[in-house]
């Protein structure tokens, strides 16, 4: 079988490497032709996945083309700022029987839509699953076990996935819940923002441990008004992912929430940085859907004020704090 990963980032370049150990043709493509050039010839992502060889049995390419050529399997690891965009290039490819695997975890802004739901505007009917979950590239890379959900609307397509990503090592499980997969993969960013903001600010165990469980309820609650199923928040992609972005030294969105909470700004720490952290975005879109759907997301909200309002990390700390005590399940 062939299989292409569009996106040469570090969980592109991750996916990629396990799927060609596992013996399918893989092809990865990248947007930047130099930086293909210099993969071809490294065999190493240096930017994204550094230390980490990547297979000669990997074709690497710019060119859509050569990357899609007879491929079964399309996973798309591009950042949710560029999904549209880069599908867009697809729109004159057949993928009538072709199986197009979402692994971005993010929501576009202004439309406010999911993944799968820009995928679907722009191909129209294709099979398609979503992967997710608590899954930092690097460590995935070097074969430490992990566990991911693939999720689907057809339990036929989800269990494909399943056979053709699970190795020893990166172990899958299948949900038909494609809503709250893709929800708790992307609005678990935001809260990592937090807990790194709270890390900058040097508090402890205690603050951290009512922001998750916190942070988690608030998370659900949304997704359960958008139509998700609850119990998908307590899973892998929720409740899972959240506490491996949150704690993890690795986690890009923990460790931008750090910077702004040891004093720095948002643009310069993003002009310091190639990788995208994508809980920036999905802040942004996160607040506009709990005002669209009226509900109340209230860490979302002060992370939203700090990001881009310029609010002081401390000030939401306390405003946070000092909010109208109430019961814990309301």
């Amino acid at each position: 079988m062939r299989i292409a990963v569009i996106g040469d980032g570090g969980w592109g370049t991750t996916l990629a490497i396990i799927l060609s150990k596992k013996g399918y043709k893989v092809s990865l493509w990248g947007a930047f032709p130099e930086y293909v050039r210099f993969l071809k010839e490294k065999r190493e992502n240096v930017k994204f996945l550094p230390s980490i060889p990547i297979p000669k049995e990997i074709l690497i390419t710019s060119r859509l083309e050569e990357a899609l050529s007879g491929s079964k399997v399309v996973v798309l690891a591009v950042p949710s700022q560029f999904m549209r965009s880069v599908v867009s290039k697809l729109e004159g490819f057949d993928f009538s029987d072709s199986i197009i695997v979402s692994v971005t975890k993010g929501i576009e802004n202004k439309t406010l839509k999911r993944m799968s739901e820009v995928i679907e505007e722009l191909l129209g009917e294709v099979k398609l699953a979503v992967l997710s979950g608590p899954s930092i590239a690097i460590e995935v890379a070097r074969g430490i076990p992990t566990t991911v959900v693939a999720a689907s609307q057809g339990k036929d397509i989800s269990l494909k996935i399943q056979t053709i990503f699970s190795t020893d090592r990166f172990r899958v499980y299948t949900n038909e819940d494609v809503i709250g997969v893709e929800l708790g993969g992307a609005l678990k960013n935001i809260i990592a923002i937090a807990a790194g903001i709270l890390d900058g600010l040097g508090f402890g165990t205690n603050t951290k441990a009512a922001l998750l469980t916190r942070g988690l309820v608030e998370i659900t609650r949304l997704g359960v008004n958008m139509g998700a199923d609850m119990r998908t928040f307590e899973g892998l992609s929720g409740m899972g992912d959240m506490v491996t972005t949150c704690i993890s030294p690795h986690g890009r969105n923990r460790w931008l929430g750090e910077e702004i909470g040891k004093g720095k700004k948002l643009k310069d720490i993003i002009s310091k940085t190639e990788m995208v952290v994508e809980g920036v975005s999905t802040t942004e879109s996160a607040y506009e859907l709990s005002k669209k759907n009226k509900v109340d997301m209230p860490i979302t909200r002060e992370i939203y004020a700090v990001l881009f309002r310029n609010k002081d990390p401390l000030l939401a700390v306390n405003d946070l704090m000092k909010r109208k005590i109430k019961s814990e399940i309301d």
